[in-house]
């Protein structure tokens, strides 16, 4: 089965949402961003009206300098067995999360990865281990500009049909090559075509990771211009929105057009494009 194949069939499994396999029906979870809030999550809709635009701060990890005692090692809040995924993110400050599935891709994630430069945002890439692996110099990049790299497992399979050896290898396999890489193992983990089953919250949280699902799917890999892609996202833009994009899978031009176009759109109207954040106790 190709990848634009395997792709028809991944969204008329899920429909453009999370599909929860056997574990039960898809919420509406947010889990906080940046600043942290409230950690409440209304139901996805329309951005609010745009207000002055905001100056995009930078992102990027920045070299530390100087001399001072040493700071206190935080510890990670472990990972919890879920039931659902986050679908959204805690939105204080109108804040916006991009994230890219299924590569990396040497024909379309560096110009991905050089628009992101350009406006110095970062984003989440949920990367496939048997991609990663051909393309480990691309990973590098994603840690350089300090955006944040998940597990879409090692072959993109449909994990609900897989046994539960097969599903702990598919994402365990794939954590080693991201840390390999990247340099650090991944802390976020993305179900192949939305479906999510007990086996696979559980590998996760044993895994270290957090499952994270999307607000807006752009529906990039049905290559429906680039123009109707920027539609989706500024028609989807709102505060806690986790936006749904591939940077591999099949012809990705588009989505990078896409990108292009929208990004300076949001950034004028004042969002912020950044990247969840885990607890630390």
């Amino acid at each position: 089965m190709t990848k634009d194949q395997m792709f028809t069939r991944r969204h008329l499994l899920t429909g453009g949402a999370a599909l929860l396999g056997a574990a039960g029906t898809a919420g509406t979870a947010a889990l906080l961003i940046g600043d942290g809030g409230s950690g409440t999550a209304p139901t996805p809709a329309a951005g609010p009206a745009a207000r002055p635009a905001l100056e995009p701060s930078s992102y990027r990890l920045q070299p530390i300098a100087g001399y001072g005692p040493p700071t206190r090692r935080r510890t990670l809040v472990r990972a919890a067995v879920r039931r659902e995924p986050f679908l959204r993110v805690d939105g204080r400050g109108r804040s916006m999360v991009l994230t890219f599935d299924d590569g990396p891709d040497p024909r379309y994630t560096p110009d991905i990865l050089r628009i992101l430069r350009d406006h110095d945002v970062r984003a989440m890439f949920f990367v496939c281990g048997e991609m990663a692996v051909q393309h480990e110099d691309l990973l590098r990049e994603m840690a350089d500009d300090g955006h944040v790299v998940g597990n879409h497992t090692w072959s993109h399979p449909l994990l609900t049909t897989l046994s539960r050896s097969r599903i702990h290898s598919e994402m365990a396999r794939t954590c080693e090559i991201i840390e390999k890489a990247y340099g650090e193992p991944p802390l976020w983990f993305r179900a192949p075509y939305g479906a999510w089953n007990r086996a696979a919250f559980r590998f996760g949280a044993e895994l270290g990771m957090e499952p994270l699902a999307w607000t807006v799917d752009t529906l990039d890999w049905r290559t429906p211009g680039a123009r109707t892609i920027a539609e989706r996202v500024e028609g989807g833009a709102g505060p806690g929105v986790v936006v749904l994009s591939h940077d591999a899978g099949g012809d990705r031009s588009q989505s990078v057009r896409a990108l292009r176009d929208y990004l300076p759109g949001l950034l004028d109207s004042g969002y912020r494009i950044t990247v969840p954040q885990r607890q630390y106790a």
